[in-house]
């Protein structure tokens, strides 16, 4: 009996010491994990922020956003706009087209930006595209999406469908998959 309990103990000594190699195991084991993971942090960050673009003495756009989050250190750079932007786009005849989204983010390199969530885009003759997405390759001018969309143009009325691509004055305008009517302009 005195060596069953003797036994006993040893047994209940050997299982806490095991218990505390585990538990410092399972730390120490986080601590390497943690190793691999880099915070995902901004390098960084404006808030109210009002950026003017010129191009040769003459502005090409004006942005405002309430935050702005620059990401310019992580593997593929990118600045995001979580609080959404509000973009004046100039012509060269000063003719203006305004974008309004609420989230939008630029992959740096691309010269392509994905707005986001209640995306309107109007122009000074009162056409207007309101989308959930919308990219807008910035070289070329170009807005395109996929998804959904209601356009509307005083001349030729409304017209939904999915999927449409454009310049940023409406000039050049190609529809994909529509499901409304389009009246011929007059």
């Amino acid at each position: 009996m005195k060596l069953l309990k003797h036994n006993w103990r040893f047994f209940k000594s050997i299982a806490f010491v095991a218990l505390l190699f585990l538990c410092s195991c399972e730390s120490t084991f986080k601590d390497v994990q943690k190793i691999n993971f880099s915070e995902f942090s901004p390098s960084g960050e404006a808030d109210s922020l009002t950026l003017k673009y010129t191009d040769s003495g003459r502005i090409k756009a004006v942005l405002i956003s309430p935050k702005m989050l620059d990401y310019a250190t992580v593997e593929f750079p990118f600045t995001e706009f979580p609080k959404g932007v509000d973009v004046t786009l100039y012509d060269v005849k000063g003719k203006r087209t305004f974008v309004k989204a609420d989230y939008a983010i630029s992959f740096k390199g691309t010269d392509i930006i994905d707005l986001r969530q209640n995306v309107r885009i109007s122009s000074e003759t009162n056409q207007l595209l309101e989308t959930e997405q919308l990219y807008y390759d910035q070289k070329n001018e170009w807005f395109f999406t996929e998804k959904n969309f209601k356009f509307t143009d005083p001349k030729s009325g409304n017209t939904t469908g999915q999927g449409i691509d454009f310049n940023k004055d409406f000039k050049k305008v190609n529809f994909q998959r529509v499901k409304g009517l389009l009246n011929e302009a007059k």
